[in-house]
């Protein structure tokens, strides 16, 4: 925060550094064989996961002596930064202890700060780090040399927007824990939705369970043998992000080009990178050369979409413990089997169920992203007293 921005606090608010509402202090680090039994330990990924951090989200345990219980307890009320990242927007990020959890200690990939006073309110603890005010201090400030590191001595120098009246502090806290209540209600229900389809694509496309009015004969099919699969022919560099035409490399989302090599429909998978991700498009694209590119089916295209979702990984191994595939060959994906029934007038009635599942999910992640956004807007005019509720 500059200081026009620490004079520009509205009236009831000042701009307090962390350092006159905490101590700070280093976590602890332990051997390997130390961790996995004993008392529970607050991780970073924990840190990083949760504003709000219960006593049911802290699952790591550690051996420690009753020193070292002491010297690094972990305690309601207590906010936890992350102290080291690969990049400085990872680095003091927080949570608030909202329980006592007996013995916790916590680790040294994380600093504590712990409360000096009651000028700062738990619930409003939660929130009020996260706020574009507090954060791009923190990142501003943080060193880098082969990790990104923060440390108290900076924290301490971070300015706080900060209500006088606890009443203002609770009522901003309620608020956005309201916002943060939204988000995680369709969290779970986007959860439920995208468990319930992969029950229905495990179902329906083995057969398993059928659509009523169909009972015909279903049938095994190889893939290489109903539909062509070719692969791009362009190098990763020759994309440009203000082009015309998707480009499909082996990266998780597609990037841009200015020229096209096909004009199809076509699902893409990725050879290596993120290997055997999927994509579709219609019309004009390019691809890269270890992009495999499926198009002119003999089959309902989109019932060969959902096979593939469902058990290509599988298949293959990807994804799989103690099993690395580097790369896909084209021989994995011509051989690459499924069942499928005779009638294409099931093929396409299961099609559309799944995409039907598919388009609710989507819009869920949509109402999904309009809730963060708002939930951010709030943060940015609450968190620094643009707007008033009390």
């Amino acid at each position: 925060m500059s200081a026009d921005t620490e004079n520009a606090v509205p009236d009831g608010w000042s701009a307090v550094p962390l350092g006159e509402l905490f101590t700070f202090k280093n976590g602890l680090n332990k051997g390997k064989a130390f961790f996995g039994h004993g008392t529970p330990i607050v991780n970073y990924m924990d840190v990083f996961a949760h504003s709000g951090l219960r006593s049911a989200e802290v699952e790591g345990l550690v051996d420690v002596t009753n020193a070292e219980k002491k010297a690094y307890s972990a305690r309601l009320g207590d906010v936890l930064f992350t102290r080291t990242s690969e990049t400085p927007e990872e680095v003091g990020v927080s949570a608030v202890l909202l329980d006592d959890i007996e013995d916790a200690v916590f680790s040294g990939f994380v600093l504590r700060g712990r409360p000096t006073s009651d000028r700062l309110k738990t619930n409003f603890a939660k929130h009020c780090f996260g706020s574009q005010a507090v954060r791009s201090q923190i990142v501003s400030s943080a060193t880098y040399t082969t990790r990104a590191l923060t440390n108290g001595r900076t924290l301490s120098r971070v300015l706080l927007p900060l209500p006088n009246d606890p009443h203002e502090q609770h009522a901003i806290a309620e608020a956005l824990t309201d916002a943060d209540g939204v988000i995680a209600g369709l969290e779970r229900l986007i959860a439920k939705k995208r468990q319930i389809k992969q029950g229905a694509m495990q179902d329906l496309l083995t057969a398993r369970r059928r659509l009523p009015g169909f009972t015909g004969e279903w049938d095994e099919k190889q893939l290489g043998k109903n539909c062509r699969i070719t692969t791009g022919r362009k190098d990763v560099n020759e994309g440009n992000p203000n082009g015309d035409y998707p480009f499909f490399t082996c990266a998780k989302e597609h990037t841009y080009s200015d020229f096209y090599s096909f004009d199809c429909t076509a699902i893409l998978i990725a050879g290596n990178g993120e290997v055997g991700n999927l994509s579709r498009c219609t019309g004009k694209f390019e691809a890269y050369q270890r992009t495999y590119v499926l198009h002119s089916f003999d089959l309902n295209e989109d019932f060969i979409w959902f096979q593939l979702l469902s058990s290509l990984a599988e298949t293959l191994g990807i994804g799989k413990i103690g099993s690395s595939i580097p790369y896909i060959k084209k021989g994995d994906l011509t051989g690459f089997t499924f069942q499928v029934p005779r009638d294409p007038k099931e093929q396409s009635a299961i099609a559309t169920v799944l995409s039907e599942m598919d388009a609710e999910i989507q819009s869920l992640d949509a109402r999904l992203t309009k809730a963060r956004a708002v939930k951010e807007g709030m943060m940015q005019v609450l968190l620094t007293g643009r707007v008033r509720l009390v």
